[in-house]
C-alpha cells in the first residue's frame, strides 16, 4: 500500500476548535448573553454558515446582534477568533510530513473563519488545498464529502489517510476506503501513521 494522500481535520487536530461548544461557552460568558436563546439560534444557523450558504456577519446578526448590545461585532468576532490556538507538536508532525507527502485539509467550517485560521496559523504552508465544508457544500461526517476530497486531489481511497478527533468523522472516512487515524495526541498520531508506512 502506498499512501500519496494525508487529508487533516483542522479544529481538533492541528489547531482547536475554532467555533465548537467549549469556544462558544467562553465567549457567552464574557459578553454576558444567554445561553439557552444563543444555543437555539445557533442551532438553526450553524449549518448555513458551515455549508457557506452564510456569511460570519449574517450568523451574527442572527445569533447575537438581533437585539442591542453594548458591545461591537468586532469586539465579539475577536473574541470568537482569540479562541482558536495552535496544537504545535501536531502542526509540527504535519509539516514535517508536508515535505515527503500531498497534504490537504478536510473539515467543516465557515469561510469568515476558516480563511482566518489558515492565515493566522501559517497553514498554506503545510497544506496544499483546503477542502473545507464551506467551499463543497457539504460536511463531514457525510462520506460525499471524502469523496469529493479524493477527487479533487485525484488519490484512490486506498492511497490516502484522513486525520481527525472525531470518531464518528474516522468512522466514515473508512467507509469510502480511506485509511483513517482518530487523532489523541501528536505522539500517537505519530505511531499510528508509522504502522501504516507513512513514516
Amino acid at each position: 500500500m502506498t499512501i500519496r494522500a494525508l487529508f487533516w481535520d483542522i479544529g481538533g487536530v492541528l489547531l482547536t476548535n475554532g467555533w465548537d461548544r467549549e469556544q462558544r461557552a467562553d465567549v457567552i460568558r464574557r459578553f454576558g448573553l444567554d445561553v439557552t436563546e444563543f444555543t437555539e439560534r445557533h442551532k438553526l444557523a450553524v449549518p448555513e454558515l458551515e455549508l457557506g450558504r452564510m456569511t460570519l456577519d449574517e450568523y451574527l446578526s442572527q445569533t447575537v446582534f438581533y437585539a442591542p448590545r453594548d458591545f461591537t461585532r468586532e469586539a465579539f468576532r475577536t473574541a470568537m477568533e482569540a479562541e482558536s490556538q495552535p496544537h504545535e507538536d501536531a502542526l509540527a508532525l504535519a509539516r514535517d510530513l508536508s515535505q515527503r507527502h500531498r497534504c490537504y485539509s478536510l473539515n467543516n467550517e465557515g469561510a469568515d473563519l476558516n480563511d482566518c485560521r489558515i492565515r493566522t496559523y501559517g497553514l498554506h504552508d503545510v497544506l496544499l488545498g483546503f477542502f473545507t465544508s464551506c467551499y463543497l457544500g457539504v460536511m463531514k461526517p457525510n462520506p460525499a464529502i471524502y469523496r469529493l476530497g479524493l477527487s479533487l486531489a485525484n488519490v484512490r481511497p486506498d492511497e490516502a489517510v484522513m486525520i481527525d478527533d472525531r470518531a464518528q468523522n474516522v468512522e466514515a472516512a473508512r467507509s469510502v476506503g480511506m485509511q483513517a487515524v482518530q487523532y489523541v495526541s501528536a505522539a500517537q498520531l505519530q505511531e499510528e501513521l508509522a504502522a501504516l508506512g507513512v513514516i
